[in-house]
């Protein structure tokens, strides 16, 4: 596993995240308890991962309880990422009051007294232009001790440009993946200005694996996509194959994101131990630049000018 600094906290942050937002929702439907989700933690902590990314929202907070047992034992050699914004029933609690209570009761559950960096989820405009008070707010829960950074998750290049110009945002999470390429002009500023950056959905809700075809099925995912959009998914994911000579595309997604300046982090959904130790096995390859740029002509002339 390789590290790189989280922001200007003192500590290292290994370069695949452990995105917990499936834990949790396996004991809602009777597939996986609580016990299971707590040993996938540390089998992760003890394969290298130091970063652990979760929500208050994921999963009625089982995702937060999970990390808090697992990782009780090793909290300070660990880095937990939360946030705040969004809840599980779809109403928002984007008030600067709440965000104290929000954070309290997220220190419950992750069962320690601080927290490594705490994001605003999906905030809009007026926060990122520093319209509002939050980011005081958050300033003075820092000061307070209760957390260690804080900043905003976001997904496109106008919200990160924002981020970047107008807060004080010390660690940013972007949706950022090789369908999803336009944030990284940007990319050079995050790195500039020594920020924290972690990227969500790097493989773009499983597409980017390779395991989606035409005759592939869905369930909650169906709603996103026509039949229009799946086709063309279909034709880029084909596209891909060809690029790199591979059916399994994972490692060359996370490659692909982590060769760019400024990245700190992938942040990648584990549901058991066989996709643990494949993303984790993702990290020792290293994409070459043309390769790279193949990847980034693809978005270019695909994409760009007709965003998915």
């Amino acid at each position: 596993m390789k590290y790189n600094p989280y922001g200007k906290l003192e500590k290292n942050a290994s370069r695949i995240c452990f995105d917990g937002c499936q834990l949790g929702s396996s004991e809602i439907k009777n597939e996986m308890n609580f016990q299971d989700g707590v040993n996938l933690v540390k089998e992760a902590y003890n394969n290298g991962i130091t970063l652990f990314n979760t929500s208050f929202e994921y999963n009625n907070g089982l995702s937060e309880k999970i990390l808090g047992e697992a990782l009780y034992d090793v909290r300070e050699d660990v880095i937990i990422n939360t946030k705040i914004g969004n809840k599980i029933d779809g109403s928002t609690g984007y008030s600067v009051e709440s965000i104290e209570s929000q954070i309290i009761e997220s220190l419950k559950r992750l069962k320690t007294d601080y927290i490594d960096s705490v994001l605003i989820d999906n905030p809009d405009m007026d926060i990122l232009l520093g319209k509002t008070n939050h980011f005081k707010e958050l300033k003075r829960l820092k000061e307070k001790g209760l957390i260690k950074s804080y900043g905003v998750s976001i997904n496109t290049y106008q919200e990160l440009k924002a981020a970047i110009e107008k807060t004080d945002s010390q660690v940013i999470e972007i949706l950022f993946n090789v369908f999803f390429q336009e944030p990284s002009s940007i990319f050079m500023f995050v790195k500039h200005k020594k920020l924290a950056m972690i990227v969500k959905k790097p493989l773009d809700s499983g597409w980017l694996t390779g395991k989606y075809d035409s005759f592939s099925t869905f369930e909650d995912l169906k709603l996103q996509w026509d039949k229009k959009t799946l086709e063309r998914r279909v034709d880029l994911i084909r596209k891909m194959k060809l690029i790199t000579g591979d059916e399994n595309l994972t490692k060359y997604a996370i490659s692909f994101i982590l060769s760019f300046g400024g990245i700190t982090s992938v942040s990648t959904t584990i549901k058991n131990s066989d996709q643990l130790i494949e993303i984790i096995n993702s990290d020792e390859y290293e994409i070459d630049y043309k390769l790279k740029q193949k990847l980034i002509d693809l978005y270019n002339q695909q994409i760009k000018n007709n965003p998915l």
